[in-house]
């Protein structure tokens, strides 16, 4: 625990997350009321007010440049997954980054972090639907897209933009210790520690359609109908090749193998199902699982929680049997 101020500063600039800054600033500010000692300023690269995604104009404290923070977290904006981080914006966050005692980011905050070189080598996440964005720009960085916050070193990145509360309770508990850091979840109503990765929040069916016809039609014949009989020569009929050949073109167009795409279309639908208020059992015999049990394995491996805590997240009020 540091024996003086322990300063935050919140990187700002024009197209900011209002969330990214919001969030983990309450964070803070509530770890005071249990006997913190936070001191969060907002900066920008010039010292000029900003304006957050929203509109709504953000006052800052001064330039990033000014003085060295304890932590320097980067808050993101959806502006920089889709072109590049200009350059000045790359530049702004480099030395403070540098000179900060522990520098983190924000969802897309990563963005700007690597364009600052802040992350080469390193290990690091941010929002599931831009991560392979990130990848390729900066290959040196060993993304992790299913992580809802990263470590390394004195570097840290979270995932979407509430993963930033998760990230700043984290960096309280570093500081404080796991008590006072469970008093700010409990006070904002939050988890302490969210269960699973970010993929139990993404969207199912992710990815391109296959290329090639003969593929397609497969996966559309799966998609229809998950219940169906599709073990490996079931499929490989449907085309009239052999189970070799399929395979070889399951693994050559979607680097999977046609078992693990059969399961991934009914973990898919039962996800949907759940979220429609369906049991888990009806959710499994619908989605086509030989068993409950056999879809509570595939949610714990892809997402580390049952069907029944998936459910409890995200469910609808809508139950199917209703009225």
């Amino acid at each position: 625990m540091n024996a003086g101020p322990h300063r935050v500063a919140i990187f700002v600039y024009d197209g900011v997350t209002l969330l990214d800054v919001a969030g983990p600033a309450e964070v803070f500010t509530e770890a005071n009321r249990f006997g913190a000692d936070y001191r969060i300023v907002l900066l920008s690269p010039t010292g000029a007010d900003v304006t957050s995604n929203l509109g709504v104009r953000i006052g800052v404290d001064g330039a990033v440049s000014s003085e060295p923070a304890d932590t320097l977290l980067v808050a993101g904006s959806d502006l920089y997954p889709r072109t590049p981080v200009p350059a000045d914006l790359a530049d702004a966050a480099r030395t403070p980054a540098a000179l900060a005692g522990r520098v983190a980011s924000i969802c897309t905050g990563a963005f700007v972090l690597a364009a600052a070189g802040v992350l080469d080598g390193k290990r690091a996440t941010t929002h599931w639907q831009v991560a392979h964005e990130l990848a390729a720009r900066h290959p040196t960085c060993r993304v992790e897209p299913d992580a809802i916050y990263v470590r390394d070193g004195t570097t840290y990145t979270s995932a979407g933009v509430t993963a930033g509360i998760d990230l700043a309770l984290a960096l309280v508990e570093e500081d404080h210790g796991p008590d006072l850091a469970r008093d700010v979840a409990r006070a904002l109503v939050v988890y302490m520690q969210r269960a699973g990765g970010q993929s139990q929040f993404s969207a199912p069916l992710q990815g391109p359609p296959p290329r090639s016809p003969a593929l397609r039609t497969i996966t559309d014949v799966v998609t229809a109908n998950p219940r169906g009989d599709h073990s490996l020569g079931e499929l490989a009929k449907h085309l009239n090749v052999s189970t070799r050949h399929l395979t070889r073109l399951f693994h050559d167009e979607l680097s999977t193998t046609p078992a693990r795409y059969v399961e991934n279309i009914r973990f898919d639908m039962a996800r949907a199902l759940l979220d429609q208020g369906h049991t888990a059992t009806q959710a499994a015999t619908l989605a086509g699982f030989p068993s409950y049990e056999s879809m509570r394995r595939v949610f714990a491996r892809k997402l580390s929680i049952s069907p029944a805590a998936y459910q409890r997240r995200f469910s609808t009020a809508r139950r199917a049997n209703a009225g």
